[in-house]
């Protein structure tokens, strides 16, 4: 098998770090930190995928089992979003809002609006099914504080039913220094800020206008406006001690260079996490960027970026860019088994003993996880040819969760990827892919669009393969590997890579990098 093959996409079609790091002073330069520490190796010590070592105990105690916030929660802690805010206070060209949409996987889109009273029925039902969903979250489908009564009468009212599960709630900034009184005293110790520009210059090609006051603005005076709320509310929530993230839509061409201002900004004003997420602009979708043919970022920019920013803000890296009516493991959607009329039919027991009780099960599975990537580092083989050690390189990982590669290649909607080296195997982000086994059958037709979404890894591993998609996966280049199935994702990939760089040290295969990939952000989901 022959690793060496051309890749069919040009590692010059985007942008370099060496490019954007041009743009801006360091980011390593700038003061502050989400959690007022410092680390070494140019990164603040406590962030999306670090443990309890890295940070100090009470923020560990907020992190620790929210998804969101804790890449190595994400893959054994759920979370879901309830839609009652659907008013939203500013336009985005990157948004539009669907309601009754339920093909569709973005920010925005819900099948169904909901009252507080209705909302908090519906979360306790899943808590009750779902003892792993440890986080409520308001996200629209329109801005949270564009409707803060609805928004605060849920957390009121889940506070009372269900005392143990975190609340969150995310906005665009631009109610929320009069909100911050509010957010603290409902106890909601988690806060996303949508923050895409620092420079009202960049802000006006982003925002068509905002309403502010009883009137609504526009152009550079508009994003002026924003621009200072959203530092502003920034500000309040970090003097209250309330975790914020940051999420900023990565634009080619309008605000792609501009982010490592952003970052620098919102880690001055002590923003927990940043997550830099790709632009959706399928023209399908409605936004107006994507009906006048503004593009989305590759899979390389989008690392580019996010690497550019590395040692400012801590980033986040596995968001799934979810519906405003999610439920479940970030990456999975297990809202159609609980509407409204099958919650009228479950007998709802909501057991806070039994919830805690598996809780602890999925601790001890953590602690596995961890001893288990422990142990692939340190058998990594320090005798490997010196021309190997600067080796890096991704690979993709089918997943249902829990940290395993426990997935057949052909039920995977979406591939985790990680970056490994002989010192770390490190989650960089996911991508989304058309679901190949359909009806108990693959459709071979769908495997071009897979490859593309993983071009720029060198491996894919799986619990199962097939041997058609086996074959076109090393026709480009990817090796399918099975060999570690149902092992701990981190463990496995470095297992592997120790192979893989034995193999290049013997001479068996030729290390090359790979191409770049496509992002398939908000695809139509595979069942419609």
């Amino acid at each position: 098998m022959s690793l060496t093959r051309t890749p069919a996409a040009s590692a010059s079609s985007y942008i370099s770090l060496d490019d954007l790091l041009k743009f801006g002073k360091a980011v390593t330069d700038s003061g502050g930190g989400g959690c007022s520490t410092s680390g070494g190796d140019g990164k603040a010590s406590c962030g999306s995928s670090d443990g309890p070592a890295d940070m100090p105990p009470e923020i560990w105690e907020k992190v620790k089992n929210h998804p969101c916030y804790s890449e190595e929660a994400h893959h054994h802690y759920a979370r879901m979003h309830v839609a009652v805010a659907p008013a939203c206070n500013i336009q985005c060209n990157y948004c539009n809002r669907k309601y009754d949409c339920s093909n569709e996987s973005r920010p925005g889109v819900v099948s169904q609006k909901l009252t507080p009273e209705q909302a908090v029925k519906k979360v306790v039902a899943v808590a009750s099914e779902i003892p792993q969903m440890t986080v409520l979250g308001i996200a629209g489908p329109g801005d949270s504080l564009a409707s803060p009564s609805r928004t605060f009468e849920t957390f009121r009212l889940l506070q009372e039913q269900a005392p143990d599960i975190k609340l969150c709630m995310s906005t665009n900034g631009l109610a929320l220094p009069d909100m911050v009184d509010e957010i603290a005293r409902y106890n909601i110790d988690h806060v996303t800020i949508t923050i895409n520009m620092v420079d009202p210059e960049i802000g006006e090609k982003i925002y068509p206008w905002i309403f502010y006051r009883h009137k609504r603005w526009t152009g550079r005076d508009a994003a002026k406006i924003l621009t200072e709320r959203q530092l502003e509310g920034l500000e309040k929530l970090t003097a209250r001690g309330i975790l914020t993230k940051i999420n900023s839509v990565l634009i080619p061409g309008v605000n792609d260079e501009h982010l490592i201002e952003v970052n620098r900004a919102v880690k001055a004003r002590g923003a927990f996490l940043h997550n830099i997420m790709p632009l959706i602009s399928e023209a399908e979708h409605g936004t107006y960027y994507g009906l006048n043919g503004q593009r989305g970022p590759t899979a390389q920019e989008l690392k580019a970026v996010q690497d550019a920013c590395s040692g400012g803000a801590n980033l986040m890296r596995h968001c799934r860019q979810c519906r405003a009516d999610a439920v479940g493991l970030l990456g999975e959607d297990r809202s159609d088994e609980f509407t409204l009329e099958k919650i009228e039919q479950m007998e709802v027991v909501y057991d806070i003993d039994k919830r805690r009780a598996y809780q602890a099960s999925v601790e001890s599975e953590r602690q596995a996880q961890r001893a288990a990537k422990a142990h692939a580092l340190a058998v990594q083989s320090p005798d490997a040819a010196a021309d190997t050690d600067a080796i890096k390189l991704l690979v993709a990982v089918a997943t249902q969760g829990q940290g395993r590669v426990n997935q057949h290649f052909g039920h995977a909607t979406e591939f985790q990827i990680f970056e490994v080296s002989a010192a770390a195997a490190v989650f960089v982000g996911h991508r989304r892919v058309d679901l190949y086994c359909q009806g108990g059958y693959g459709e071979d037709e769908q495997l071009p669009s897979i490859v593309d979404a993983i071009n720029d890894c060198h491996a894919v591993l799986v619990a199962k393969i097939g041997a058609c998609p086996r074959e076109e996966l090393e026709r480009a280049g990817i090796e399918p590997v099975d060999a570690y199935a149902h092992d701990f994702i981190e463990h496995a990939a470095l297992s592997w890579f120790a192979d893989y760089r034995a193999r290049v040290a013997r001479g068996e295969l030729t290390h090359q990098a790979r191409g770049d990939a496509a992002i398939r952000q908000g695809a139509y989901t595979a069942a419609a």
